[in-house]
C-alpha cells in the first residue's frame, strides 16, 4: 500500500515562561489547511486530484513526568480534540518503572475523562458492535507508552530495532517492551 504522510513537528511547544494562548499557531495552522482544502473542492474547474494538507490526527507526546498532565495538556488537548483526532501517547516511557508507568496511564485517562477530551478513537463513532469492541480494547490501552529508537541491535540471532541499556535491550516492536506496534497499527492500518 502506497501511503503520503505528512509529519508536521512542533518542537519548543509549552517550553515558554509565558504559554498563554501558546496552542493558537497550532490551531490556526490546522484550520487553515481545511479551509484550503475546501476552496480547491468548490472550485466549479477544479484539480482531478486535490492535495491534502489538512491535519488528519495529532499524536500528543506527553512527557513522562509520572505524577498527572500539566495544565497546558489538558487545555491543548481539549482545544484541539474539537478539530482533530488527537492520540495522546506517553514518550519515553522507558524512564518510568512497570508501574509507574500503569499509574501515570491512569491518571492519564482518568484527567482525560474529567476534562471531557475526545481522544481517538471517539465513541460517538462506534455504530458496529464489532468495531465497538476492538475500539474499547484500543482506548483502554491509551496513552500508548512508546520507546523511541534508530538503531538495530542483535537479539537471539535476529536483529530488531531497539534501545540498549544497561539492563537489556528495549525492543521498540516488541509489545511486552513497548506498545509503539499498537499505535502504528492505529494510526495507520
Amino acid at each position: 500500500v502506497k501511503m503520503k504522510l505528512t509529519v508536521t513537528d512542533t518542537p519548543g511547544f509549552g517550553d515558554q515562561i509565558n504559554n498563554e494562548n501558546c496552542w493558537d499557531p497550532i490551531i490556526k495552522y490546522i484550520n487553515e489547511q481545511y479551509e484550503r482544502y475546501l476552496r480547491e473542492e468548490i472550485l466549479i474547474t477544479r484539480k482531478r486530484k486535490i492535495p491534502d494538507t489538512r491535519v488528519h490526527g495529532c499524536v500528543y507526546f506527553v512527557p513522562p513526568t509520572g505524577h498527572w498532565l500539566r495544565p497546558l495538556d489538558l487545555e491543548f488537548m481539549r482545544r484541539l480534540s474539537k478539530i482533530v483526532n488527537v492520540v495522546p501517547v506517553i514518550a519515553k516511557a522507558d524512564t518510568l518503572t512497570l508501574e509507574e508507568r500503569a499509574e501515570f496511564k491512569q491518571r492519564i485517562q482518568e484527567d482525560l475523562k474529567t476534562h471531557a477530551i475526545s481522544v481517538y478513537p471517539q465513541e460517538d463513532f462506534d455504530q458496529d458492535p464489532d468495531d465497538r469492541a476492538l475500539n474499547d480494547r484500543i482506548r483502554e490501552k491509551i496513552p500508548f507508552a512508546v520507546v523511541g529508537a534508530d538503531q538495530e541491535h542483535q537479539v537471539n540471532g535476529k536483529r530488531v530495532l531497539g534501545r540498549k541499556t544497561k539492563w537489556g535491550i528495549i525492543e521498540v516492536e516488541n509489545p511486552a517492551h513497548c506498545e509503539f506496534p499498537l499505535l502504528r497499527d492505529l494510526l495507520i492500518r
